[in-house]
């Protein structure tokens, strides 16, 4: 059985998602936020950060983008992301490698501005370059989607829950729902899909 150690509004909720659509059984266990966290967290996350996720051999791996690209090798017939051998796979690994490197650091830059920089008076700044970041790579898989349903392939995969959970936090919702109109089609296809609707339940991504 899989362990997940995640808390609500984190990156723990498209590895949920995931788990839930293999209908793969796990535990899922609740990290409290703290500077002093237990050592043997610490052990499986070295920077005390959530999702990690134990696997049925006992070995443990973070990186939500990570996780959920494994969870499809091991889950192929729950359709998570397109198959190995399928055309959309090179996209599927681009976009997902995209997001993991380019939104989700920025993302952290902005709301923990502190850690990027040594001068007291320099969280502004940070917090104005990871916003420009972001809206940067938001503004590149707008484009992406054009005249698509999904981001890879012809069914909803992973990339795609990775995607809203990124873009749900934006520090001004609003105006990125009106900038990246594609975006916001396939996030108002997926705020009504009954998983997510279950999962928003608890991680509070997005106003119900």
């Amino acid at each position: 059985m899989y362990k997940l150690y995640t808390r609500p509004g984190s990156g723990g909720f498209v590895v949920e998602a995931a788990l839930v659509l293999a209908n793969a059984p796990f535990e899922q266990i609740d990290v409290p936020k703290t500077d002093r966290p237990d050592p043997a967290f610490l052990d499986i996350s070295p920077l005390n950060q959530v999702p990690v996720l134990t696997l049925p051999d006992g070995s443990s791996m973070t990186e939500s983008a990570a996780i959920c690209i494994l969870l499809a090798e091991r889950h192929p017939d729950a359709n998570l992301a397109p198959a190995v051998d399928a055309p959309a796979r090179a996209d599927f690994l681009r976009w997902m490698a995209f997001m993991s490197s380019v939104l989700y650091p920025a993302v952290l830059r902005f709301y923990y501005a502190y850690r990027y920089t040594a001068d007291a008076d320099g969280t502004k700044a940070v917090k104005q370059a990871a916003v420009a970041e972001m809206d940067r790579g938001f503004a590149v898989l707008d484009a992406a989607l054009e005249g698509r349903d999904w981001l890879v392939g012809d069914r909803m995969s992973l990339a795609d829950i990775y995607l809203v959970m990124l873009v749900a936090w934006h520090p001004d919702i609003d105006s990125a729902r009106t900038a990246w109109p594609n975006i916001e089609r396939l996030w108002s296809k997926l705020r009504g899909h009954p998983l997510m609707k279950t999962l928003n339940t608890s991680h509070e991504m997005w106003p119900g």
